[in-house]
This record gives structure tokens, sequence and C-alpha cells, in this order.
């Protein structure tokens, strides 16, 4: 079985609906972590000290065959066409271990996806 990492950055207020969207979409779980970054634009300023949005990133392994099934449920449901809603992307992972208790409902999901 071969996986994909997804990874999205989303505002902080979106996290929830981006791990429904993935869920929806497949995904069996995420984890979620703190950020921040910056982009095109200059952060903003308020009184010298810089405001920066909080933001989460959500790491999820799903298997190769959904991956892009997930990336364009996050992607649809957070609207990130628009400016600051975000960015998702994936990458292959060449091995993994821990995902014994996930396997059952990956290997049953292919099944019925495939015969």
């Amino acid at each position: 079985m071969k996986f994909d990492a997804v990874i999205a950055i989303v505002p902080y207020e979106k996290e929830c609906v981006a791990i429904a969207a993935a869920k929806r979409a497949g995904a069996t779980g995420a984890t979620v972590i703190s950020a921040h970054g910056t982009g095109i634009k200059e952060a903003k300023t308020f009184f010298g000290l810089t405001v920066e949005l909080k933001q989460s990133m959500l790491l999820t392994l799903v298997e190769r065959r959904i991956s892009h099934r997930v990336i364009r449920s996050i992607y649809d449901e957070l609207d990130m066409k628009s400016p600051g809603n975000g960015i998702v992307f994936s990458f292959s992972i060449e091995n993994v271990m821990g995902l014994e208790s996930q396997l059952s409902v990956i290997k049953k999901e292919a099944e019925q996806e495939c015969f």
C-alpha cells in the first residue's frame, strides 16, 4: 500500500472545517500543528507590533488513491481560490510505520471502492 502526506495550512478558525472536509474525502485523522508564516504581502503592524494571524498546519497520511480527493475536498470547502484561505499540497511517503490501528479501515474502504 502506498501513502501520501497531505499538508493543509489554513486559518486557525477554519481548522475544524478543513479536518471535516478531509475526513469526508476518506482521511482517517489528522495531526494539527500551530503555525504562523509570511506571504507575498507584508505583515500588518499595530502601534509598532506585528500582527500575525494564527494558522494551523494539518498533516494527514492517506492512501495514494484518495490523495487528490482529500486535497480537492479541503480546497473546495475552504474556498482556497480566495486569498488568505490557505494552501494544501501532498507528497509521496516512501516508508511508514504505526498505522496498524487504521489499516483495517483503509483496506475495507479500498475493497469497497475497487470491487
